[in-house]
């Protein structure tokens, strides 16, 4: 398998590179670490005009790229610390509308999602759910006029700035408890609603939402109505593998940054690179950091894969980078010493950033557990 980036993909990793340095600096972070919104929608606008919001897109609908480019934009946007809601939208959002939407309801959408007018959110996680997708409460009664929902949903990303957001919910028809899980597509100002938002560990937001008996019609049921689970499921593992790969900007820069201050810090007369101990130190971070991007390549290839193999290799690719991403943290602060956790540098910040990605989706026990119960499942048929 050649694994050599295309021109084209050659030339996306350059223009998002050259983006991501042009637009974020520290000042930038730092002013949208307080901004309300969390992000600005200038930037927003030109993710529009560069088309890396119809990336992830069905080609019908103006898509340019699958898996692998959006790990390489998503790589660039870890080593800027990007806050802007491109997972939330791009890659779950619209990818679940594409998978189980009509076509009326793709034809309305997909579009804005392209051109930046529209931002989608993903609610489906709950507070007794402990990662596990099959796992929702939140109820969905057919009613002689739509629908009516009623539960909450937890640590939905980007939720407050979402102008609709994809809620899942245990569909109840006449005869009761269907057992079938549903997509539905509320809009964020619909009575009822109540989103709580708050700061994600190292930049962005997100929110918990309430819904209280909300009202809503026929339509707003993304599909004909069947089990949601498995789209479910293959749009997660496709927002970790997205994950994976901006985690690994992340440790890039990490170890870049953590390589450069070790030169030029001094102690007993020498650089701190000048010890064997420390050369020792960043060569197992680079270590990881390759292992990591290995793992996030695995991932985005087999996104289209037959679901065992692709829920085995985002897993994987969670569970690997997680701990990889732990290890380049901790030794970027450590080698950084007392300074790597105050304001002055953005080692902490970016840090952060890796501690947040390890718990998102569940952590690597999580993943562990997963694959090995996929692999079990492998090995008896």
């Amino acid at each position: 398998m050649d694994l050599n980036l295309s021109d084209e993909q050659r030339l996306l990793r350059e223009s998002a590179d050259r983006f991501v340095a042009e637009s974020y600096d520290a000042d930038h972070r730092r002013k949208m670490a307080n901004d309300p919104l969390g992000f600005s929608p200038l930037v927003w606008k030109q993710f529009a005009e560069l088309g890396w919001l119809a990336l992830p897109l069905p080609e019908e609908f103006g898509g340019l790229g699958g898996a692998v480019e959006i790990g390489i934009l998503m790589e660039a946007f870890g080593r800027g610390l990007v806050s802007e809601p491109y997972v939330a939208t791009a890659v779950l959002g619209a990818a679940l509308i594409a998978r189980c939407g009509t076509i009326e309801q793709r034809q309305a959408s997909l579009p804005k999602v392209a051109d930046g007018s529209l931002k989608l959110a993903f609610a489906h996680s709950e507070r007794a759910a402990r990662f596990d997708l099959a796992q929702v409460t939140t109820s969905a009664n057919k009613t002689a006029q739509g629908w009516r929902l009623a539960g909450s949903k937890v640590a939905v990303l980007d939720g407050h700035a979402a102008d609709q957001i994809i809620v899942s919910a245990h569909i109840h028809d006449h005869r009761g408890p269907s057992g079938r899980i549903g997509l539905f597509l509320v809009q964020a100002t619909t009575p009822g609603l109540v989103i709580s938002d708050y700061p994600r560990l190292g930049g962005g937001r997100a929110c918990n939402i309430e819904l209280f008996d909300v009202h809503l019609p026929e339509d707003v049921l993304l599909g004909d109505g069947s089990d949601a689970l498995p789209a479910i499921e293959w749009a997660v593992d496709r927002a970790m593998a997205a994950l994976g790969a901006e985690a690994v900007g992340i440790m890039q820069t990490l170890l870049d940054t953590t390589l450069e201050y070790t030169k030029i810090r001094k102690q007993f007369g020498r650089p701190l690179s000048a010890n064997q101990v420390i050369r020792h130190r960043l060569a197992d971070m680079a270590m990881q950091v390759d292992e990591a991007r290995s793992m996030a390549l695995r991932a985005a290839l087999k996104v289209d894969a037959a679901p065992i193999e692709r829920a085995r290799a985002a897993s994987g690719a969670k569970a690997k980078i997680g701990r990889c991403a732990r290890f380049v943290g901790e030794q970027s602060i450590q080698l950084h010493g007392g300074m790597g956790v105050t304001e002055e540098l953005e080692v902490g910040a970016y840090f952060k950033r890796l501690v947040a990605f390890d718990t998102l989706f569940g952590g690597s026990a999580h993943h562990y557990g997963r694959h090995a119960q996929l692999s079990r499942r492998t090995v008896s048929a």
